[in-house]
Protein backbone atom coordinates (compact mmCIF):
# COMPACT_ATOMS: atom_id res chain seq x y z
CA UNK A 1 0.00 0.00 0.00
CA UNK A 2 3.00 2.35 0.55
CA UNK A 3 3.45 2.64 -3.29
CA UNK A 4 0.09 4.69 -3.70
CA UNK A 5 1.67 7.29 -0.53
CA UNK A 6 4.51 8.68 -2.51
CA UNK A 7 3.91 12.36 -4.61
CA UNK A 8 3.36 11.87 -8.10
CA UNK A 9 6.61 12.19 -10.03
CA UNK A 10 5.27 14.88 -12.57
CA UNK A 11 1.60 15.46 -14.25
CA UNK A 12 0.75 13.83 -17.92
CA UNK A 13 2.92 16.27 -20.49
CA UNK A 14 3.32 16.97 -24.12
CA UNK A 15 6.69 16.32 -25.03
CA UNK A 16 8.48 19.64 -26.47
CA UNK A 17 8.85 18.52 -29.80
CA UNK A 18 4.78 18.16 -29.91
CA UNK A 19 5.25 14.63 -29.66
CA UNK A 20 2.44 12.19 -27.74
CA UNK A 21 1.25 12.79 -24.70
CA UNK A 22 2.27 10.17 -21.81
CA UNK A 23 1.13 9.13 -18.86
CA UNK A 24 3.05 9.46 -15.37
CA UNK A 25 4.59 6.97 -14.04
CA UNK A 26 2.93 6.78 -10.52
CA UNK A 27 2.72 3.52 -9.05
CA UNK A 28 4.84 0.85 -7.85
CA UNK A 29 3.84 -2.95 -7.67
CA UNK A 30 1.37 -3.05 -4.51
CA UNK A 31 -0.73 -0.38 -6.36
CA UNK A 32 -0.47 -1.68 -9.64
CA UNK A 33 -1.37 -5.33 -7.68
CA UNK A 34 -4.55 -3.48 -5.74
CA UNK A 35 -5.70 -2.01 -8.97
CA UNK A 36 -5.11 -5.29 -11.38
CA UNK A 37 -6.86 -7.62 -8.56
CA UNK A 38 -9.59 -5.30 -8.03
CA UNK A 39 -10.20 -5.80 -11.90
CA UNK A 40 -9.94 -9.51 -11.36
CA UNK A 41 -12.90 -8.52 -8.87
CA UNK A 42 -12.91 -11.90 -7.03
CA UNK A 43 -15.64 -11.83 -5.51
CA UNK A 44 -18.32 -10.24 -8.07
CA UNK A 45 -16.97 -13.03 -10.09
CA UNK A 46 -17.83 -15.75 -7.73
CA UNK A 47 -21.27 -13.99 -6.82
CA UNK A 48 -21.98 -13.08 -10.45
CA UNK A 49 -20.56 -15.03 -12.99
CA UNK A 50 -19.51 -18.39 -11.10
CA UNK A 51 -23.42 -19.00 -10.28
CA UNK A 52 -23.87 -19.55 -13.74
CA UNK A 53 -20.87 -22.28 -13.85
CA UNK A 54 -22.57 -23.99 -10.65
CA UNK A 55 -26.48 -24.09 -12.91
CA UNK A 56 -24.49 -25.89 -15.93
CA UNK A 57 -21.41 -27.69 -14.32
CA UNK A 58 -23.02 -28.22 -10.46
CA UNK A 59 -20.21 -30.07 -8.71
CA UNK A 60 -17.79 -29.57 -11.42
CA UNK A 61 -17.74 -25.60 -11.38
CA UNK A 62 -14.42 -25.80 -9.33
CA UNK A 63 -12.64 -28.51 -11.92
CA UNK A 64 -13.84 -26.39 -14.75
CA UNK A 65 -12.34 -22.92 -13.07
CA UNK A 66 -9.10 -24.96 -11.99
CA UNK A 67 -8.76 -25.99 -15.89
CA UNK A 68 -9.30 -22.29 -16.55
CA UNK A 69 -6.40 -21.36 -14.09
CA UNK A 70 -3.83 -23.80 -15.59
CA UNK A 71 -4.54 -22.14 -18.76
CA UNK A 72 -4.14 -18.68 -17.48
CA UNK A 73 -1.04 -19.42 -16.03
CA UNK A 74 0.13 -20.17 -19.93
CA UNK A 75 -1.72 -16.78 -20.79
CA UNK A 76 -0.28 -15.11 -17.61
CA UNK A 77 3.70 -15.97 -18.66
CA UNK A 78 2.99 -14.54 -22.26
CA UNK A 79 1.69 -11.54 -20.84
CA UNK A 80 4.14 -11.14 -18.78
CA UNK A 81 7.02 -11.15 -21.38
CA UNK A 82 5.16 -9.33 -23.75
CA UNK A 83 4.42 -6.65 -21.04
CA UNK A 84 8.08 -6.04 -20.51
CA UNK A 85 9.15 -5.92 -23.76
CA UNK A 86 6.24 -3.52 -25.10
CA UNK A 87 5.32 -1.53 -21.95
CA UNK A 88 2.54 0.82 -23.25
CA UNK A 89 -1.55 2.06 -22.01
CA UNK A 90 -2.40 -0.01 -25.29
CA UNK A 91 -1.80 -3.73 -23.39
CA UNK A 92 -2.74 -6.38 -25.86
CA UNK A 93 -2.78 -4.15 -29.08
CA UNK A 94 0.52 -2.55 -28.66
CA UNK A 95 2.56 -5.74 -27.60
CA UNK A 96 0.87 -7.89 -30.45
CA UNK A 97 1.01 -5.25 -33.30
CA UNK A 98 4.97 -3.96 -32.15
CA UNK A 99 5.62 -7.93 -32.08
CA UNK A 100 3.36 -9.76 -35.04
CA UNK A 101 2.28 -6.26 -37.34
CA UNK A 102 -0.19 -3.65 -37.18
CA UNK A 103 -2.66 -5.77 -38.71
CA UNK A 104 -2.39 -8.26 -36.16
CA UNK A 105 -2.50 -5.39 -33.16
CA UNK A 106 -5.70 -4.05 -35.10
CA UNK A 107 -7.35 -7.25 -34.68
CA UNK A 108 -6.17 -7.39 -31.07
CA UNK A 109 -7.55 -4.06 -30.18
CA UNK A 110 -10.84 -5.07 -31.65
CA UNK A 111 -11.50 -8.08 -29.60
CA UNK A 112 -9.89 -5.98 -26.76
CA UNK A 113 -12.63 -3.55 -27.76
CA UNK A 114 -15.43 -5.73 -27.48
CA UNK A 115 -14.62 -7.12 -24.15
CA UNK A 116 -14.22 -3.91 -22.53
CA UNK A 117 -17.26 -2.56 -23.68
CA UNK A 118 -19.45 -5.08 -22.40
CA UNK A 119 -17.82 -6.40 -19.22
CA UNK A 120 -18.44 -3.55 -16.76
CA UNK A 121 -21.97 -3.71 -17.83
CA UNK A 122 -22.12 -7.49 -17.55
CA UNK A 123 -20.69 -7.07 -14.06
CA UNK A 124 -22.29 -4.05 -13.36
CA UNK A 125 -26.29 -6.14 -13.79
CA UNK A 126 -25.44 -8.23 -10.94
CA UNK A 127 -25.62 -5.06 -8.26
CA UNK A 128 -29.33 -5.26 -7.77
CA UNK A 129 -29.62 -8.98 -6.92
CA UNK A 130 -26.84 -8.33 -3.87
CA UNK A 131 -29.02 -5.06 -2.44
CA UNK A 132 -32.14 -7.13 -2.29
CA UNK A 133 -32.01 -7.60 1.17
CA UNK A 134 -31.95 -3.54 1.94
CA UNK A 135 -33.92 -2.25 -1.42
CA UNK A 136 -35.28 -3.52 -4.56
CA UNK A 137 -34.44 -2.12 -7.52
CA UNK A 138 -34.35 -2.88 -11.16
CA UNK A 139 -31.29 -4.63 -12.10
CA UNK A 140 -30.74 -2.58 -15.88
CA UNK A 141 -31.20 0.96 -13.85
CA UNK A 142 -29.07 -0.46 -10.79
CA UNK A 143 -26.38 -1.61 -13.08
CA UNK A 144 -27.10 1.82 -15.22
CA UNK A 145 -26.11 3.80 -11.97
CA UNK A 146 -23.20 1.75 -10.92
CA UNK A 147 -21.65 2.21 -14.37
CA UNK A 148 -22.07 5.94 -14.26
CA UNK A 149 -20.68 6.37 -10.39
CA UNK A 150 -17.73 4.49 -11.86
CA UNK A 151 -17.15 6.88 -14.54
CA UNK A 152 -16.94 9.23 -12.08
CA UNK A 153 -14.27 7.50 -9.98
CA UNK A 154 -12.82 7.34 -13.01
CA UNK A 155 -12.30 10.69 -13.94
CA UNK A 156 -10.21 11.55 -10.46
CA UNK A 157 -6.69 10.58 -9.07
CA UNK A 158 -4.86 7.13 -10.26
CA UNK A 159 -3.44 7.15 -6.94
CA UNK A 160 -6.64 8.15 -5.03
CA UNK A 161 -9.04 5.11 -7.00
CA UNK A 162 -5.73 2.66 -5.69
CA UNK A 163 -6.85 3.49 -2.36
CA UNK A 164 -10.81 3.14 -3.31
CA UNK A 165 -10.14 -0.13 -4.74
CA UNK A 166 -8.25 -1.25 -2.03
CA UNK A 167 -10.49 -0.46 0.92
CA UNK A 168 -13.23 -2.38 -1.42
CA UNK A 169 -10.84 -5.26 -2.15
CA UNK A 170 -10.67 -6.24 1.62
CA UNK A 171 -14.51 -5.94 1.84
CA UNK A 172 -14.46 -8.84 -0.84
CA UNK A 173 -11.67 -10.90 0.41
CA UNK A 174 -13.43 -10.89 3.79
CA UNK A 175 -17.06 -11.66 1.81
CA UNK A 176 -14.84 -14.75 0.31
CA UNK A 177 -13.52 -15.93 3.21
CA UNK A 178 -16.72 -15.64 5.31
CA UNK A 179 -18.48 -18.17 2.15
CA UNK A 180 -15.77 -20.27 2.56
CA UNK A 181 -15.56 -20.32 6.35
CA UNK A 182 -19.40 -21.19 6.37
CA UNK A 183 -18.98 -23.86 3.37
CA UNK A 184 -16.57 -25.76 4.84
CA UNK A 185 -17.96 -25.69 8.38
CA UNK A 186 -21.38 -27.03 6.86
CA UNK A 187 -20.12 -29.73 4.95
CA UNK A 188 -22.60 -32.39 3.19
CA UNK A 189 -20.08 -33.92 1.28
CA UNK A 190 -16.54 -35.50 0.66
CA UNK A 191 -13.56 -33.93 -1.80
CA UNK A 192 -14.43 -37.14 -4.06
CA UNK A 193 -17.85 -35.04 -4.95
CA UNK A 194 -15.16 -32.38 -6.78
CA UNK A 195 -14.26 -34.99 -9.37
CA UNK A 196 -17.94 -36.86 -10.01
CA UNK A 197 -19.56 -34.34 -11.97
CA UNK A 198 -23.51 -33.86 -11.11
CA UNK A 199 -25.67 -31.55 -11.78
CA UNK A 200 -30.01 -30.46 -11.57
CA UNK A 201 -31.35 -29.28 -14.36
CA UNK A 202 -34.80 -29.13 -14.75
CA UNK A 203 -35.36 -31.02 -11.16
CA UNK A 204 -33.82 -33.82 -12.85
CA UNK A 205 -30.17 -34.93 -12.10
CA UNK A 206 -27.97 -35.28 -14.43
CA UNK A 207 -23.68 -36.34 -15.01
CA UNK A 208 -21.91 -33.28 -16.34
CA UNK A 209 -19.76 -34.62 -18.95
CA UNK A 210 -16.17 -33.11 -20.66
CA UNK A 211 -18.43 -31.85 -23.52
CA UNK A 212 -19.87 -29.27 -20.57
CA UNK A 213 -17.13 -28.50 -18.95
CA UNK A 214 -15.31 -27.37 -22.81
CA UNK A 215 -18.42 -25.69 -23.68
CA UNK A 216 -18.14 -23.35 -20.37
CA UNK A 217 -14.52 -22.89 -20.48
CA UNK A 218 -15.48 -19.53 -21.94
CA UNK A 219 -17.29 -18.44 -18.73
CA UNK A 220 -14.05 -20.06 -17.02
CA UNK A 221 -11.44 -18.13 -18.20
CA UNK A 222 -13.52 -14.58 -17.73
CA UNK A 223 -13.91 -15.65 -14.24
CA UNK A 224 -9.96 -15.02 -13.78
CA UNK A 225 -9.37 -13.13 -16.53
CA UNK A 226 -8.30 -9.36 -14.99
CA UNK A 227 -5.13 -10.01 -14.40
CA UNK A 228 -4.14 -8.55 -18.04
CA UNK A 229 -4.93 -5.33 -16.30
CA UNK A 230 -1.77 -4.81 -15.24
CA UNK A 231 -0.93 -4.62 -18.91
CA UNK A 232 -3.04 -1.50 -19.67
CA UNK A 233 -1.52 0.13 -16.27
CA UNK A 234 2.54 -0.66 -17.51
CA UNK A 235 2.65 2.75 -19.01
CA UNK A 236 1.62 4.51 -15.53
CA UNK A 237 4.09 1.61 -13.24
CA UNK A 238 7.39 2.86 -12.22
CA UNK A 239 10.06 0.30 -13.62
CA UNK A 240 7.82 -1.76 -15.89
CA UNK A 241 10.49 -4.18 -16.55
CA UNK A 242 10.08 -5.60 -13.29
CA UNK A 243 6.79 -4.35 -11.89
CA UNK A 244 4.76 -5.68 -14.48
CA UNK A 245 5.51 -9.82 -14.41
CA UNK A 246 5.37 -9.23 -10.90
CA UNK A 247 2.00 -7.62 -11.07
CA UNK A 248 0.12 -10.20 -13.02
CA UNK A 249 2.08 -12.82 -11.88
CA UNK A 250 0.58 -11.97 -8.17
CA UNK A 251 -2.61 -11.07 -9.19
CA UNK A 252 -3.38 -14.50 -11.04
CA UNK A 253 -2.08 -16.43 -8.10
CA UNK A 254 -4.42 -14.60 -5.24
CA UNK A 255 -7.46 -14.06 -7.66
CA UNK A 256 -7.58 -18.12 -8.13
CA UNK A 257 -7.12 -18.59 -4.33
CA UNK A 258 -9.83 -16.33 -3.60
CA UNK A 259 -12.36 -17.56 -6.30
CA UNK A 260 -11.54 -21.45 -6.18
CA UNK A 261 -11.50 -21.80 -1.93
CA UNK A 262 -14.79 -20.50 -1.57
CA UNK A 263 -15.93 -22.59 -4.73
CA UNK A 264 -14.85 -25.42 -3.45
CA UNK A 265 -16.58 -24.36 0.15
CA UNK A 266 -19.83 -23.99 -1.77
CA UNK A 267 -19.97 -27.41 -3.44
CA UNK A 268 -19.27 -29.47 0.19
CA UNK A 269 -21.11 -27.96 2.06
CA UNK A 270 -24.42 -27.05 0.00
CA UNK A 271 -27.46 -28.57 1.57
CA UNK A 272 -28.36 -30.55 -1.46
CA UNK A 273 -27.42 -30.86 -5.12
CA UNK A 274 -30.45 -29.09 -6.50
CA UNK A 275 -29.25 -25.81 -3.93
CA UNK A 276 -25.88 -26.51 -5.61
CA UNK A 277 -27.21 -25.94 -9.01
CA UNK A 278 -29.33 -23.02 -8.49
CA UNK A 279 -26.36 -21.47 -7.46
CA UNK A 280 -28.10 -18.66 -4.90
CA UNK A 281 -24.85 -18.09 -2.67
CA UNK A 282 -26.89 -15.56 -0.51
CA UNK A 283 -29.31 -18.36 0.02
CA UNK A 284 -26.73 -20.61 0.95
CA UNK A 285 -24.86 -18.47 3.33
CA UNK A 286 -28.57 -17.21 5.15
CA UNK A 287 -29.26 -21.11 5.75
CA UNK A 288 -25.51 -21.58 7.03
CA UNK A 289 -25.77 -18.50 9.58
CA UNK A 290 -29.15 -16.02 9.86
CA UNK A 291 -30.26 -13.46 7.65
CA UNK A 292 -28.16 -10.76 9.04
CA UNK A 293 -24.72 -12.19 7.83
CA UNK A 294 -26.10 -12.76 4.95
CA UNK A 295 -27.25 -9.28 4.40
CA UNK A 296 -23.51 -8.42 5.05
CA UNK A 297 -22.53 -10.79 2.34
CA UNK A 298 -24.92 -9.24 -0.06
CA UNK A 299 -23.75 -5.75 0.79
CA UNK A 300 -19.98 -6.54 0.70
CA UNK A 301 -20.24 -8.58 -3.21
CA UNK A 302 -22.50 -5.40 -3.94
CA UNK A 303 -19.48 -2.70 -3.02
CA UNK A 304 -17.07 -5.21 -4.71
CA UNK A 305 -19.08 -5.20 -7.79
CA UNK A 306 -19.22 -1.19 -7.76
CA UNK A 307 -15.01 -1.75 -6.85
CA UNK A 308 -15.17 -3.57 -10.43
CA UNK A 309 -16.79 -1.09 -11.85
CA UNK A 310 -14.14 1.93 -10.88
CA UNK A 311 -11.12 -0.39 -11.98
CA UNK A 312 -12.47 -1.80 -15.52
CA UNK A 313 -13.66 1.76 -16.20
CA UNK A 314 -10.09 2.83 -15.57
CA UNK A 315 -8.63 0.03 -17.39
CA UNK A 316 -10.96 0.59 -20.12
CA UNK A 317 -10.00 4.38 -20.88
CA UNK A 318 -6.66 3.27 -21.01
CA UNK A 319 -7.49 1.40 -24.67
CA UNK A 320 -9.30 4.38 -26.18
CA UNK A 321 -6.27 6.67 -24.84
CA UNK A 322 -3.89 4.73 -26.43
CA UNK A 323 -5.87 4.21 -29.24
CA UNK A 324 -6.46 8.14 -30.33
CA UNK A 325 -2.27 8.55 -29.37
CA UNK A 326 -1.78 6.43 -32.12
CA UNK A 327 -4.05 7.50 -34.54
CA UNK A 328 -6.46 4.73 -35.15
CA UNK A 329 -9.65 7.15 -36.07
CA UNK A 330 -10.30 10.45 -38.25
CA UNK A 331 -8.09 13.17 -36.00
CA UNK A 332 -11.21 14.91 -34.41
CA UNK A 333 -11.77 11.35 -32.43
CA UNK A 334 -7.83 10.90 -31.56
CA UNK A 335 -7.23 14.22 -30.20
CA UNK A 336 -10.83 13.82 -27.72
CA UNK A 337 -9.44 10.50 -27.11
CA UNK A 338 -6.38 11.54 -25.97
CA UNK A 339 -7.22 14.42 -23.69
CA UNK A 340 -6.08 14.10 -20.29
CA UNK A 341 -7.66 16.13 -17.39
CA UNK A 342 -5.96 18.27 -14.42
CA UNK A 343 -6.35 14.38 -12.77
CA UNK A 344 -4.27 13.02 -15.56
CA UNK A 345 -7.04 11.19 -16.67
CA UNK A 346 -8.02 10.28 -19.81
CA UNK A 347 -11.71 11.80 -19.39
CA UNK A 348 -13.61 12.15 -23.21
CA UNK A 349 -11.73 8.19 -23.04
CA UNK A 350 -13.35 7.53 -19.25
CA UNK A 351 -16.70 9.04 -20.86
CA UNK A 352 -16.87 6.93 -24.03
CA UNK A 353 -16.54 4.10 -22.22
CA UNK A 354 -18.83 4.92 -19.06
CA UNK A 355 -21.85 5.78 -20.52
CA UNK A 356 -22.30 3.28 -23.00
CA UNK A 357 -22.06 0.76 -20.79
CA UNK A 358 -24.25 2.15 -18.99
CA UNK A 359 -26.55 1.69 -21.83
CA UNK A 360 -25.83 -1.76 -22.55
CA UNK A 361 -27.05 -2.64 -19.23
CA UNK A 362 -30.38 -2.80 -20.68
CA UNK A 363 -29.47 -5.35 -22.97
CA UNK A 364 -29.92 -9.12 -22.63
CA UNK A 365 -27.00 -10.40 -20.68
CA UNK A 366 -27.03 -13.86 -22.29
CA UNK A 367 -25.59 -13.29 -25.40
CA UNK A 368 -23.27 -10.45 -23.94
CA UNK A 369 -21.74 -13.30 -21.80
CA UNK A 370 -21.24 -15.63 -24.81
CA UNK A 371 -19.94 -12.74 -26.85
CA UNK A 372 -17.19 -11.57 -24.17
CA UNK A 373 -16.13 -15.34 -24.34
CA UNK A 374 -15.47 -15.74 -27.53
CA UNK A 375 -13.95 -12.24 -28.13
CA UNK A 376 -11.37 -13.27 -24.48
CA UNK A 377 -10.90 -16.65 -26.21
CA UNK A 378 -9.92 -14.72 -29.45
CA UNK A 379 -7.88 -12.45 -27.48
CA UNK A 380 -5.18 -15.01 -25.91
CA UNK A 381 -4.87 -17.02 -28.57
CA UNK A 382 -3.74 -13.86 -30.32
CA UNK A 383 -1.25 -12.98 -27.58
CA UNK A 384 -0.11 -16.82 -27.45
CA UNK A 385 0.90 -16.26 -31.28
CA UNK A 386 2.15 -12.71 -30.60
CA UNK A 387 4.74 -14.76 -27.57
CA UNK A 388 5.98 -16.93 -30.91
CA UNK A 389 7.72 -13.62 -32.18
CA UNK A 390 8.59 -12.66 -28.91
CA UNK A 391 12.50 -13.36 -29.33
CA UNK A 392 13.35 -12.57 -32.96
CA UNK A 393 15.65 -10.20 -34.60
CA UNK A 394 16.41 -7.50 -31.73
CA UNK A 395 13.41 -8.30 -29.33
CA UNK A 396 15.79 -11.54 -28.38
CA UNK A 397 18.02 -9.46 -26.54
CA UNK A 398 16.25 -6.96 -25.18
CA UNK A 399 16.29 -6.36 -21.50
CA UNK A 400 12.52 -8.30 -20.57
CA UNK A 401 10.95 -10.80 -18.42
CA UNK A 402 11.55 -14.40 -20.05
CA UNK A 403 8.86 -16.70 -19.93
CA UNK A 404 9.85 -20.19 -18.86
CA UNK A 405 8.95 -23.10 -21.93
CA UNK A 406 9.20 -21.11 -24.85
CA UNK A 407 8.15 -21.72 -27.33
CA UNK A 408 6.59 -25.13 -26.07
CA UNK A 409 4.09 -23.34 -23.75
CA UNK A 410 2.90 -20.19 -26.58
CA UNK A 411 2.36 -23.48 -29.12
CA UNK A 412 0.40 -25.71 -26.59
CA UNK A 413 -1.64 -22.69 -25.28
CA UNK A 414 -2.20 -21.40 -29.49
CA UNK A 415 -3.68 -25.07 -30.35
CA UNK A 416 -5.81 -25.53 -27.45
CA UNK A 417 -7.57 -22.17 -27.71
CA UNK A 418 -7.99 -22.76 -31.66
CA UNK A 419 -9.61 -25.66 -30.50
CA UNK A 420 -11.98 -23.98 -27.57
CA UNK A 421 -13.11 -21.73 -29.96
CA UNK A 422 -14.58 -24.53 -32.29
CA UNK A 423 -16.70 -25.13 -29.05
CA UNK A 424 -18.42 -22.27 -28.13
CA UNK A 425 -21.69 -20.97 -28.64
CA UNK A 426 -22.05 -20.74 -32.74
CA UNK A 427 -24.20 -16.90 -32.70
CA UNK A 428 -21.57 -15.65 -29.98
CA UNK A 429 -18.78 -16.63 -32.92
CA UNK A 430 -21.03 -15.18 -35.86
CA UNK A 431 -21.42 -12.38 -33.52
CA UNK A 432 -17.32 -11.45 -32.65
CA UNK A 433 -16.89 -12.73 -36.53
CA UNK A 434 -19.18 -10.14 -37.94
CA UNK A 435 -17.59 -7.15 -35.99
CA UNK A 436 -14.37 -8.38 -36.94
CA UNK A 437 -15.08 -8.50 -40.24
CA UNK A 438 -16.27 -4.65 -40.43
CA UNK A 439 -13.44 -3.95 -38.44
CA UNK A 440 -11.34 -5.48 -40.99
CA UNK A 441 -12.55 -3.56 -43.76
CA UNK A 442 -12.25 -0.49 -41.70
CA UNK A 443 -8.53 -1.56 -41.45
CA UNK A 444 -8.07 -2.17 -45.22
CA UNK A 445 -10.17 0.92 -46.54
CA UNK A 446 -9.38 3.60 -44.14
CA UNK A 447 -5.69 2.83 -41.93
CA UNK A 448 -3.68 0.35 -44.49
CA UNK A 449 -3.65 3.27 -46.97
CA UNK A 450 -2.53 5.90 -44.71
CA UNK A 451 -0.37 3.69 -43.18
CA UNK A 452 2.25 6.52 -42.60
CA UNK A 453 0.34 8.36 -39.91
CA UNK A 454 -2.44 6.40 -39.09
CA UNK A 455 -2.31 3.68 -36.37
CA UNK A 456 1.15 4.38 -35.47
CA UNK A 457 1.64 2.23 -32.55
CA UNK A 458 2.96 4.33 -29.72
CA UNK A 459 6.26 3.31 -26.97
CA UNK A 460 7.15 5.69 -24.26
CA UNK A 461 10.13 7.40 -25.49
CA UNK A 462 12.12 5.55 -22.64
CA UNK A 463 10.97 2.52 -23.08
CA UNK A 464 11.79 1.78 -26.83
CA UNK A 465 12.57 -1.80 -28.11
Amino acid sequence: MTDTLRPPLAVAETPADGGPKKLTRSIGVVGGTLLTLSCVTPASSLFVIVPELFSSLGTFTAMSIAIGALICIAVAFCYSELGTLVPSAGGEYAMVGTLAGRFAGWLVFIQSLIVVMIVPSLIAIGTADYLAPIVHVDARWAGAAVMIAATVAGLLDLRANAWITGIFLVLEVIAAGVVAFLGFGHAERGAGSLFHGSVVTDGATGVVGLGAIVAAMGTALFVTQGFSTAIYLSEELENPRRNVARTVLWTLALSVVVIIVPVVAITLGAPDLAALSAGNISDLVTGWSNSAVGTFISLCVALAIINAGIVMVIQNSRVLFASGRDKAWPEPLNRAFGTLNRFSAPWVSTLAVGVPGAVLCFVPQEQLTNITGVAVTALYLLVAVAALFSRRAHHKHAPAWRQPLWPVLPVLLTVGLVYLLTQLDVTALEWTGGITAVASLYWLFYLRPRQADRWVITLPEDEQV
